[in-house]
């Protein structure tokens, strides 16, 4: 299988998805594409954290980005859920006869750098946030996604990254990006709990079907919440070379097939 077609999929870790479905379908799809998967963690850390009566907070930008507040308690529940939902997914690949390595612990393939003064609106006044755990992503090692796509496996990553301040939580739509740039792949598809862009949010109807990367500022004029950070992740992706990248439904079978096939959001240079 050439590394021209390689695929890079990020499944969402929110409530609704069918992970069973997707595995499904990558295994499919498996057998004649190269593919990595990122995967999200939100719905097990919700579920540590209510177990662990630690308070589940959002961080939300004075631009509108939102993202998971991560001091150090909530940091510690992050690696477990990283690592527990990264079991869950590889064991239902090889379920399917695939080859999956779980890419977690000393083998975590992403770099970052751990924002240590984030601003944030907290009570409509902007306040700066300086115990916070997550990061951005500085760096990918290509070599060792390479070593395991060589070997016919499968690398399977959390959205998790390795730095000077230890394991810090970042962005999977980005980390998403940032590895399917690293390695050239030719299609990025994102996986969520919505159908894809919609320009009046959450108007079906107002699905946006296709955007090309000169309307990038457009796109993020539509996006609400989460969705600010994959349109950003698509601008990233096709900057680096990816040729395609797709947002798209992952609650439904044959999701990834049918993002391929058209449905979704198809972001291109």
């Amino acid at each position: 299988m050439s590394e021209t077609a390689l695929l890079v999929v990020k499944l969402g870790g929110g409530e609704g998805l069918n992970l069973s479905a997707a595995c499904d379908d990558l295994a499919g799809i498996a057998q004649t594409r190269s593919l990595v998967v990122v995967h999200g963690v939100s719905a097990i850390m919700d579920r540590l954290c209510l177990e662990s009566g630690v308070e589940v907070e959002s961080l939300t930008s004075p631009s509108g980005h939102s993202s998971r507040y991560t001091p150090p308690a909530v940091r510690d529940i992050f690696v477990d859920a990283s690592a527990m939902a990264n079991e869950q997914l590889v064991s239902s690949l090889r379920e399917r006869g695939i080859s999956a390595a779980g890419l977690v612990n000393e083998d975590v393939a992403l770099c970052g750098k751990r924002k240590t003064a984030i601003r944030a609106v907290v009570n409509g006044r902007v306040r700066v946030i300086r115990d916070d755990y997550s990061g951005s992503i500085t760096g990918v090692d290509a070599q060792m996604l390479r070593r395991a796509l060589d070997q016919a496996s499968l690398p399977v990553l959390p959205p998790m990254a390795k730095s000077v301040d230890g394991m810090l939580n970042v962005d999977g739509d980005r980390a998403a990006a940032a590895v399917a740039g690293a390695l050239k792949a030719k299609d990025l598809v994102i996986l969520s709990n919505v159908g894809g862009l919609y320009r009046s949010f959450p108007d079906e109807a107002s699905i946006v079907e296709q955007v090309h990367l000169s309307q990038i500022e457009s796109a993020l004029s539509w996006a609400q919440g989460r969705m600010k950070r994959k349109v950003l992740a698509a601008q990233e992706a096709l900057i680096e070379g990816v040729e395609r990248v797709i947002i798209a439904d992952g609650r439904t079978p044959n999701a990834l097939s049918r993002a391929l096939a058209g449905a979704g959001t198809r972001f291109t240079k």
